[in-house]
């Protein structure tokens, strides 16, 4: 089919799509915006091509790039966190706001044991040890999580996932989530201080809102245990980063795994750089290749499933 018989554009905030992805989307024109879209990239983009249809995977999607397309129907994301969307916008407007679910859960709750161990074991700061030639073992000490308590900010996807792991291992695991009716066998709901208070592992899965920005700051921090781990692979507008900067330095929190931050890209020099008891890495928590995969597909049939439903109601 050529262009011209395609049956409108869908504008891609990346620089590809899993092949898988593409295929579904056959009978639609894709137009890439690359790899670091601004807003002025996408506000010009949707002037031009008039997508019926976004797939959002970096950058955001504001109301101002919604009005430039008198066409568009549906914003996907090419994940699950649709905190880069102005959904308040898109419903104004009578555009659909959809997210690939569950697609990327598998990849975030294995980096988020990845960032755990890491930081009980203190992986990172032995390999540099031994590098300079130190061999530690008559003085490290490690924290061994067996009969430890974790403590998990949001039970869907990948908390649940996060939860079964944790239950192998014989910790204990408690869980706040508002939203959850009920709790997987092993697993205790409880409120947002308790789960402060008892966690010897913090671990956040839930999304970022306005009500919960800086969810963890300088109170939350000093409610929670002494010597407690936080992992964070949701969102970095969760975490006060100075608060968390503050308290890896005075060893109120033993370490802390972090996988998003406030601002990304990560833009150095950052302080957080210079915290030796701090894992980081950028974002990559879902980026594998069945993840990838699983992402594009779910984004391309949220895009599909919408635009096929306006159709058949036409």
């Amino acid at each position: 089919m050529s262009a011209a018989g395609k049956k409108g554009v869908v504008l891609v905030t990346g620089v590809d799509l899993a092949p898988q992805a593409v295929e579904i989307l056959r009978d639609y024109e894709l137009v890439f915006a690359g790899a670091k879209p601004t807003e002025d990239d996408l506000l010009a983009l949707s002037a031009q091509h008039q997508p019926v249809g976004i797939i959002v995977r970096y950058g955001g999607v504001t109301g101002r790039v919604m009005d430039a397309s008198k066409a568009l129907r549906v914003i996907s994301k090419h994940g699950t966190g649709i905190d880069t969307i102005d959904s308040r916008a898109a419903q104004e407007r009578g555009i659909a706001v959809r997210a690939a679910a569950g697609a990327n859960a598998p990849a975030v709750a294995e980096h988020t044991w990845a960032l755990v161990f890491a930081c009980a074991k203190n992986v990172v700061g032995l390999d540099g040890r031994m590098r300079a030639g130190h061999w530690d073992k008559s003085t490290h000490k490690s924290l061994e999580l067996q009969g430890r308590t974790i403590g998990l900010v949001g039970l869907g996807a990948i908390g649940r996932r996060v939860a079964a792991t944790a239950l192998s291992l014989g910790m204990r695991v408690i869980a706040h989530d508002p939203y959850a009716k009920e709790a997987p066998a092993g697993v205790q709901l409880a409120d947002l201080d308790a789960v402060f208070a008892q966690a010897d592992v913090l671990s956040l899965h839930c999304p970022l809102t306005a009500e919960n920005r800086h969810m963890i700051n300088a109170q939350s921090i000093a409610r929670m245990k002494d010597g407690a781990i936080l992992v964070n692979t949701a969102r970095g507008g969760l975490v006060d980063e100075q608060a968390l900067v503050a308290a890896l330095a005075s060893g109120k929190l033993r370490a802390a795994g972090l996988d998003s931050f406030e601002k990304e890209p990560f833009a150095a020099p950052h302080p957080l750089q210079q915290v030796g008891n701090v894992v980081l890495s950028p974002h990559i928590g879902g980026v594998t290749e069945d993840a990838y995969i699983a992402m594009g597909t779910g984004a391309a049939d949220n895009v599909l499933a919408v635009l096929e439903a306006e159709q058949a109601m036409a």
